[in-house]
């Protein structure tokens, strides 16, 4: 195999463009995914109806549809709808967002279920309302349970990041597969990407870890 370093220099500029692009569009999903997934997560755990069916309507769309089938409908219909024309780089955010929010959903879910039921009933028996009981006793113990599964995500969605590739956003895989197209050549762009998607996972794998055996 000859492997052409030159060709790896010559786009090191847009490869590292890309690469920061990659981090910056997880960031906004998991940031903007965490957020709607709260609100999610906590409207399937209602009793109320009218609360608890859209919210698992919503995850079991999400989690049961191809993320790069919803990369296209956000891309062609969803951001056209709204601004009257398309833009990948917010199609990429929102789609990434709305996929995200359905996994952060049940990971809210999964973390705050398992705090036992007497935290709550002893939260109650001091006179805290079911707000003061979530935010001050079950949230704070729920998180500590949540940080490996949202570090999980995490890495996930920089490595799904790779499916807005296909409409157009200039992220890292963009940029390999423009490198594959100009000199026809596979190891050095494929190579090159996965060692870098590589290196994001394990450094944040690692930073993950470290956060774990703070907290």
């Amino acid at each position: 195999m000859d492997f052409r370093f030159d060709i790896v220099y010559e786009y090191a500029p847009l490869l590292l463009k890309g690469t920061l692009l990659t981090i910056w569009i997880s960031l906004l999903g998991i940031l903007f995914g965490s957020i709607l997934g709260l609100v999610i997560g906590l409207g399937k755990m209602s009793p109320k109806r009218i609360l608890n069916f859209p919210a698992s309507a919503y995850i079991n769309f999400f989690r049961g549809t191809p993320l790069l089938v919803q990369v296209l409908i956000v891309h062609f219909g969803v951001v056209p709808a709204i601004y009257g024309s398309t833009n990948s780089i917010i199609a990429a955010v929102l789609a990434l967002s709305l996929n995200s929010a359905a996994y952060t959903a049940e990971i809210y879910r999964a973390g705050i279920q398992s705090i036992d039921k007497g935290q709550r009933e002893a939260a109650y028996s001091l006179g805290m309302t079911n707000r003061q009981a979530m935010r001050h006793i079950i949230i704070p113990q729920a998180v500590k349970r949540m940080i490996p599964a949202f570090g999980n995500e995490f890495i996930v969605l920089i490595k799904d990041s790779s499916l807005v590739s296909i409409i157009a956003v200039p992220e890292l895989m963009y940029w390999g597969k423009a490198m594959q197209t100009q000199y026809y050549k596979i190891w050095e762009p494929y190579l090159t990407a996965a060692l870098i998607y590589f290196i994001l996972t394990y450094s944040l794998n690692k930073l993950l870890g470290y956060i774990e055996r703070k907290v």
